[in-house]
């Protein structure tokens, strides 16, 4: 992997949004999370260090002890959208935002909690409240969708066979009632098209954003797609995303055919998604009780690997992994990371015994090391030898680069080559990642 894929990577996933549509544009909750976070220390020091169950508790005591403390109530609030309990998240976030109408980062996570509820009515208000062109455009694109968003018709499940495996995964689907096209499937996406299919369908843009990636302006286009179908499954009234000229090309599997966009998070949370790696396809179910029962008991019989699941931002989940014996700690999953299959920081790697190869800089600018940690995890799910990068800390997603971002530390990033040998299951109903299949 070059320091100029790391760092284009790295830029886009900072601007929230999918590979198909980077800009530099501002992130859902970034910044200060509210208002006067020097009260409660040390139940912000246990939320910093990822450990979310002792800090909610740490945020209730003071809230017993002051009930109008806004940065206490903003935090349970921020504490339940990651672990989606919606209701949980609304009732503190609401209060938190009445405490202190100046918390924008409270009221884009109100909203993020609506959307992420398909619920965009009471979402484009907050929205267009908080002064950001980003969250105006985004209510403006949502003011435009008539009826719920992400509607599913079709059979209870599918099962989508990958075109190709490698360089990432892509599958065919189609838009519009029309032919098949290419997608690539990656986690830390949202959904995305190519300027050239967005004009060939005729698509319109209902707010636009202009931003740069590098040096090279960049104008982000989002508009509404009417339809598109995985295999025996169709959403429809789908906010859609696409960037013009200057846009860093997708990944083209072994054929060399031009991907039409990508899917990723926001398709994944509608369903119980799994990306099966070793039975290279991609499985949607419908998030019935029937469907996640059924899918629970192959769980429990087949001995799958299960850790905590956290969605951040608007589209990045995180879960527990260990870098050797440091951890488990907050890690990102960005499947759609080429090169190496972990990634984190030179201090990171090096608090955590890594070797880091000095010698050999990956990047012109040397800054960047491989690294080759003899045992990473998630749970009880180990990589051996896995081949991995350390670079600087910097401001930059995914892994570490997002820790300001987010405002808990996360240790490294696990993408493509470690889950390659497994199947990966995100249940965003118990916020929990399975993952089935031995480590090689």
């Amino acid at each position: 992997m070059t320091y100029e894929n790391v760092d284009r990577r790295g830029f886009l996933q900072q601007a929230g949004l999918a590979v198909t549509a980077g800009a530099v544009l501002p992130v859902l909750g970034s910044g200060s999370t509210s208002a006067a976070a020097s009260t409660g220390t040390s139940a912000d020091q246990l939320f910093k260090a990822g450990e979310f169950d002792r800090a909610d508790r740490a945020y209730a005591r003071l809230l017993r002890e002051d009930h109008d403390n806004a940065h206490a109530m903003a935090q349970r609030g921020y504490i339940a959208l990651l672990a989606n309990r919606f209701g949980i998240a609304e009732r503190f976030l609401a209060h938190a935002v009445n405490l202190a109408p100046s918390d924008i980062a409270s009221k884009q996570r109100l909203a993020e909690c609506y959307v992420r509820q398909d619920q965009l009515a009471p979402a484009i208000p907050l929205l267009r409240s908080t002064g950001s062109k980003r969250d105006e455009a985004l209510a403006e694109q949502y003011a435009h969708i008539n009826g719920a968003p992400w509607q599913v018709h079709g059979a209870q499940s599918t099962r989508v066979p990958w075109y190709a495996i490698d360089p990432l995964p892509f599958v065919e689907a189609s838009v519009n009632g029309g032919r098949n096209r290419l997608f690539l499937i990656d986690s830390y996406a949202t959904a995305g098209l190519t300027q050239e299919v967005a004009e060939e369908l005729g698509l319109r843009a209902f707010a636009e954003l202009t931003g740069h990636v590098g040096s090279q302006p960049i104008t982000l286009s989002l508009g509404v797609l009417d339809s598109l179908r995985l295999g025996d499954l169709e959403l429809r009234n789908i906010p859609i995303q696409w960037t013009g000229e200057g846009t860093p090309e997708m990944p083209r599997p072994p054929d060399g055919s031009r991907p039409a966009g990508a899917i990723g998070t926001t398709l994944f949370y509608h369903f119980l998604t799994t990306m099966d790696y070793m039975g290279k396809s991609l499985v949607l179910r419908r998030k019935t009780g029937t469907q996640l029962r059924r899918f629970q008991a192959k769980a429990r019989q087949n001995g799958y690997d299960q850790v905590p699941l956290w969605l951040a931002g608007d589209h990045f989940p995180c879960t527990l992994g260990s870098l050797r014996d440091y951890g488990p700690r907050i890690i990102t999953l960005d499947t759609g990371g080429l090169g190496p299959g972990v990634g984190t920081t030179v201090e990171i790697a090096e608090r955590a015994g890594l070797e880091v190869d000095y010698d050999h800089p990956v990047d012109t600018g040397g800054t960047h090391f491989p690294i080759k940690p003899d045992r990473i995890s998630l749970g009880d799910t180990v990589r051996h030898d896995a081949d991995g990068i350390a670079g600087p800390s910097s401001p930059m997603g995914p892994g570490p680069g997002q820790s300001s971002q987010f405002g808990f530390d996360i240790i490294a990033n696990f993408s493509h080559d470690f889950v390659r040998p497994f199947a990966i299951t995100f249940d965003y109903t118990h916020m929990h990642l399975n993952i089935a299949g031995k480590s090689p």
